[in-house]
């Protein structure tokens, strides 16, 4: 039963180096059950917040620098389908980068949106690069119906681009920028990180506190600054994606998670970055495993990054990112958050312990000691190959609802997609209906499944059956 496998897991050695950003940490708290209420008087509605959720809201506004906040109690997701929503018409026209998560396709589909992507590139390192600017200015003299851009700051992995730019870029066409900053709720808050877009000239921009900070999973803000969105527009579609009976307990955990960055930011935020210096002053000492930082990039491929999110690399060893997150779960008892091809990744916050960090170099030390040199690579150039562009035969939220068939692996090629095929984490597609499939990306999802990377939206993966749009 789940409740009672928390309950263990909780008691557990097991150290997070996963989301939430309160890392199981006690903090002072009320039982839930306690004050778990509804809108009753003198607690205000969230849906038109005109006391003390209004106040709360116009002091995280002014804890990030923005116009409005808005508390999110349905994630990120909430908030971006309510910014896309708000910043286009339906039918109007988005250029989205093709790493966005999900949540952004689904706003176009649900807002007939048609999409021109933006490519970010695939770095010397193996991950995905920041949005260039220039590439933004291109597309938006190349399609003038354009109506918004929405870009993705930080990736998974903290590549950040250069919001500052791009804002003016997109603000000589007299149309909105949007920001999946859901990754960096942090920033802003410390020389050691980068500036938060709601800062750098963003329009909008979505933020999960339970990803970086310590609040609640699920909880999240959006921010406006913007005079091409209004807010009576935003809390029309947040009424709409938002669930009409929100959580007194998340919206609390909001309060406090921001109270604490306002009180104590700058004492945690401190010894928060003395433990990532360490550590990374720790990795030096590896001889065969690397943690990605910032000199590991060419200068066009990245604007920034965020050392907070630990990308540790096993890249021509004899050890796939699988290989090493099972043993750093199973014999280390450290879980991290995600596995890719070649790399795993470790999500850190300002209620780390010097206990996770020790045990996680010690680990890799031991780790490092046994591995050996191996050219092939394991999922190196599986991820450059699965992020290549892909011709675009109908428009994802027309082709989302064609009538489609499962057909074999080997009979995909040539035919166009039905389904959104991701791999999660992050859930950044890599195959959307309307593309067309060939024998590259059928050659790339087997690796996929032989890495033991989590495939999203395959038909079936066993017996090697895709869906793709019905003839």
């Amino acid at each position: 039963m789940l409740d009672l496998k928390l309950e263990r897991y909780a008691k557990s050695d097991d150290y997070p180096f996963h989301m939430p950003g309160h890392k199981r940490k006690p903090l002072a708290m009320p039982n839930p059950y306690t004050i778990d209420i509804t809108e009753i008087d003198g607690f205000d509605n969230l849906h038109r917040a005109e006391g003390i959720l209004k106040e709360a809201q116009e002091r995280a506004a002014g804890l990030y620098g923005a116009s409005s906040s808005y508390f999110l109690v349905n994630g990120s997701t909430c908030g971006i389908l309510a910014a896309i929503s708000a910043a286009l018409p339906r039918q109007g026209t988005i250029l989205m980068a093709r790493n966005a998560h999900q949540a952004m396709y689904h706003a176009a589909y649900i807002r007939s949106l048609s999409t021109v992507y933006l490519n970010p590139c695939i770095t010397a390192f193996g991950v995905q690069g920041a949005v260039s600017p220039e590439e933004i200015r291109q597309k938006l003299e190349q399609y003038p119906q354009i109506g918004a851009v929405a870009i993705t700051s930080p990736t998974y992995e903290g590549v950040v681009s250069d919001i500052a730019a791009i804002a003016r870029i997109v603000h000589r066409h007299q149309i909105p920028l949007i920001v999946d900053e859901a990754h960096g709720a942090h920033f802003g808050f410390h020389e050691m990180f980068p500036e938060t877009a709601v800062r750098q000239g963003a329009d909008l921009v979505i933020q999960s506190l339970h990803k970086t900070l310590p609040s609640f999973t699920q909880t999240a803000l959006l921010h406006l600054n913007s005079a091409y969105v209004l807010p009576d527009s935003i809390e029309k579609f947040l009424k709409m994606y938002q669930t009409s009976s929100p959580s007194y307990v998340l919206m609390a955990g909001i309060e406090k998670c921001l109270r604490m960055i306002k009180e104590q930011g700058t004492s945690l935020f401190n010894r928060y970055s003395a433990r990532l210096c360490e550590f990374y002053r720790q990795s030096e000492k590896f001889a065969k495993i690397h943690i990605m930082q910032r000199q590991d990039f060419f200068e066009k491929e990245i604007y920034d990054l965020d050392p907070s999110k630990l990308v540790i690399s096993v890249k021509n060893t004899n050890m796939s990112g699988t290989e090493l997150y099972q043993k750093l779960r199973m014999r280390y008892r450290l879980q991290m958050e995600m596995s890719s091809g070649f790399y795993v990744l470790g999500m850190t916050s300002i209620l780390d312990r010097d206990e996770g960090f020790v045990r996680l170099s010690d680990a890799l030390y031991e780790i490092d000691a046994a591995l050996t040199d191996m050219r092939q690579d394991a999922g190196f150039s599986l991820i450059r190959q699965l992020y290549v562009p892909r011709p675009k035969k109908r428009e994802f939220f027309l082709a989302n609802d064609l009538p489609v068939e499962s057909v074999l692996y080997d009979e995909a090629p040539g035919r166009v997609s039905g389904c959104m095929v991701s791999i999660y984490p992050p859930g950044i597609p890599i195959l959307l209906p309307g593309e067309v499939i060939d024998a590259e990306f059928i050659k790339n999802i087997r690796e996929c499944t032989r890495l033991r990377l989590n495939l999203q939206g395959i038909a079936d993966i066993i017996n090697e059956r895709i869906d793709v749009i019905a003839d």
